[in-house]
């Protein structure tokens, strides 16, 4: 009896270890297979932002980021002909990528300095609009900042007795030319002063050819602009009292503006009057003109001991304006050097590295070594050469494709040498 029940407990364990076996392979596999990198499979697809390309999604959608409509990438995974780092995309990849790409070749290369700086009116050409009298300002006709005015135009009204008085002399003087006649006194130059008089008093010619017919006299009269351009201050309300010399309005010249800028007294060196230099504007965007330094002021400003540089551009499309961003930019010591765009370099901690194009239409990366360069180009010392071509647009893209099929840390720098 006891050897009966042994033998049933010894299949009893038999059993039990069987089914622990088989369930520790079953959860094995399905481990194993889970496991599997994605850059192992043959086809994949995931969608990506040009923007943030770190992004992968394995649906359609928005990125998460800035929101754009995710693009469609399809992996053909590694190929026998293909290293671990090369990328073959296909024509359609292609130009969903923006892939754009260029030779490298010699440039005109130069250690360009760039300064930030803002747009100012030419204090050069402002002109002011005064009082001529005494009086009380009954009504604006130019009222706000920015409005154009030109000569002859209505800007005030104003209610002056010292006004109301000058045109009754001038109305006196030729009534007694009329009247009196007298040969002892020169009534032309009479009249002549008393015109004079109220044409600095703010009268325009017509307006006293009209008192002349009319001979009627007025308090209120229409001051008329003696001055043209954009209106950028006014300094009276509807009701102020005024009085001689006193500023009504203000205006600019937008053809013809500064763009000012400060820099460190150590750096006034690289600076001269009459240099020429590139302007940049980023709100226009990234349009380039040509400006000249006018001015460097040779006192240093308050506390903080920096020197102000002014650069005169021309805006005869009037486009720019007061206030915009400006980036100032001079190139020295300019020479032929092999360069590449500064929009095909991707740096990291491990170095600087572009995209080149190979024979068989794939890319892979390549470790260079840069010098000095400007916003367009960089010289290579080294990692490059003449006909080399390089990825200038889009090198972002092939980055993340190669860190989704072997991962950031087995990206093969071996195969990126100098």
């Amino acid at each position: 009896m006891r050897s009966i029940i042994k033998r049933l407990s010894s299949k009893k364990v038999s059993g039990v270890f069987l089914l622990i076996l088989f369930l520790s392979l079953t959860l094995f596999t399905a481990c194993k297979q889970k496991m599997q990198p994605l850059g192992k499979s043959a086809n994949k697809t995931y969608y990506t932002c040009s923007m943030h390309p770190q992004i992968h999604e394995n649906h359609p959608g928005n990125c998460p980021i800035c929101h754009m409509e995710l693009i469609r990438v399809e992996t053909t995974g590694k190929s026998s002909g293909t290293g671990a780092n090369k990328i073959m995309l296909t024509t359609s990849q292609l130009q969903i990528a923006g892939i754009k790409i260029d030779t490298v070749r010699e440039e005109n290369v130069g250690n360009e300095k760039t300064l930030t700086g803002t747009v100012t009116t030419n204090e050069n050409q402002a002109e002011q609009l005064s009082a001529r009298n005494t009086g009380r300002i009954e009504q604006l006709f130019v009222r706000t900042t920015g409005e154009k005015i030109s000569i002859g135009q209505p800007v005030y009204r104003i209610y002056s007795e010292d006004l109301l008085e000058a045109e009754r002399e001038y109305l006196l003087a030729g009534q007694q030319q009329k009247m009196l006649n007298n040969p002892d006194i020169d009534y032309k130059q009479l009249i002549g002063a008393a015109e004079n008089k109220l044409l600095l008093w703010g009268l325009s010619g017509s307006q006293i050819k009209n008192l002349a017919s009319s001979g009627k006299v007025s308090a209120s009269v229409t001051v008329m602009s003696k001055i043209n351009g954009t209106v950028s201050d006014i300094a009276v309300h509807e009701g102020d009292y005024v009085t001689e010399g006193m500023p009504i309005l203000k205006t600019q010249h937008i053809n013809a503006l500064w763009i000012e800028a400060q820099l460190y007294v150590s750096e006034t060196s690289g600076y001269h009057l009459n240099d020429l230099v590139s302007v940049s504007l980023p709100d226009l965007g990234g349009q380039r003109i040509a400006g000249k330094i006018d001015f460097m002021n040779p006192e240093l400003s308050g506390a903080s001991k920096v020197a102000l540089i002014r650069v005169s551009i021309a805006n005869d499309q009037g486009l720019i304006r007061p206030g915009m961003l400006a980036y100032i930019s001079i190139a020295n010591e300019q020479k032929r050097s092999l360069a590449v765009q500064t929009s095909a370099i991707l740096t990291d901690g491990k170095g600087s590295r572009v995209w080149v194009k190979n024979s068989d239409n794939s890319f892979s990366p390549k470790m260079v070594m840069l010098g000095t360069g400007n916003q367009n180009y960089m010289t290579v010392v080294s990692g490059l050469n003449a006909g080399d071509v390089v990825v200038t647009s889009g090198a972002y893209l092939l980055n993340s494709e190669a860190i989704f099929k072997n991962g950031a840390d087995k990206m093969d720098m071996g195969n990126m040498k100098m």
